[in-house]
């Protein structure tokens, strides 16, 4: 094959691969390994924000090599902290947002409890996802997300130490719940693909929620619940291991331009991470 002929086989291929990769969000990148069990990889989405910034992050988890852990500031020294310095003065591979919480700057807006510890016992009708892990005894699914309109939820929920309520963005069977809005921010989630693996997922560009779902689905990840964890400059993400150090913070709500100069993440009082079994 000689150089003209192989010239005019690139330029017919890059539109064809340009495509799909936007189409799709995907590339050719493996997952990453980050510690046994945990993975964590990049997806790039089509629509550009302000800053050009089209990554999607998101961390993969099997929970048969390695384990969540909820740490709330309430239950310890009532000290808010980045989702970076939860990481570091707890050795967690990996956090996230547990959720949202109220004006007092400690309370999950939804149901949460940690063992014994009950932070929130009230149950937001609103709010009908909900995920559990650390179960009370052996033979149980060591993590479970369910949804609140399953008659079965309480029951199966009474099983398990950790239990934290959120608002819920693609149902059980892997339905879009969100109507489509022109509201956009930044997003942190956590949901479970179809082979009981816990997902962390992060984008710093704007989208609707309905969007947001949309595209999560399109990328292969085959998630099948997905709960909201926090939006706007609040949402975080990081990731500690030997040779990734990586600290994420939202920077969009709505269309408050002022947000998106955000780089750094907030103290917050409550956090979801993982460490090693």
């Amino acid at each position: 094959m000689n150089r003209l002929t192989l010239h005019i086989i690139l330029i017919l291929l890059v539109p064809f691969v340009f495509f799909h990769v936007t189409a799709t969000g995907q590339t050719h990148e493996k997952w990453k390994y980050l510690a046994k069990g945990v993975e964590y990889k990049i997806f790039y989405i089509d629509q550009l924000s302000e800053t050009g910034d089209r990554k999607l992050h998101a961390v993969r988890v099997d929970p048969a090599q390695a384990k969540l852990k909820l740490l709330l500031a309430s239950e310890h020294d009532k000290k808010l902290r980045t989702v970076a310095q939860w990481c570091k003065e707890y050795n967690l591979i990996a956090a996230i947002n547990a959720g949202m919480y109220g004006t007092d700057y400690s309370t999950n807006v939804g149901y949460l409890r940690n063992g014994s510890y009950v932070q929130n016992k009230r149950w937001n009708n609103k709010y009908k996802s909900v995920l559990a892990f650390d179960p009370k005894k052996s033979g149980l699914p060591r993590v479970i997300m369910v949804d609140l309109d399953d008659p079965s939820a309480m029951e199966r929920l009474t099983n398990y130490n950790a239990v934290v309520q959120n608002l819920r963005l693609i149902k059980g069977s892997g339905i879009n719940v969100w109507k489509e809005s022109e509201k956009k921010w930044s997003e942190s989630a956590v949901g479970m693909d179809k082979e009981g693996r816990i997902l962390f997922l992060f984008c710093r560009v704007p989208l609707t929620m309905w969007d947001f779902n949309e595209r999560i689905k399109s990328l292969g990840l085959e998630v099948v619940s997905l709960m909201h964890m926090e939006g706007g400059h609040i949402a975080s993400l990081s990731i500690r291991t030997r040779d990734i150090t990586l600290d994420l913070a939202g920077g969009y709500e709505n269309t408050i331009q002022l947000d998106s100069m955000n780089r750094e993440q907030w103290p917050i009082p409550n956090i979801i991470g993982v460490q090693t079994r």
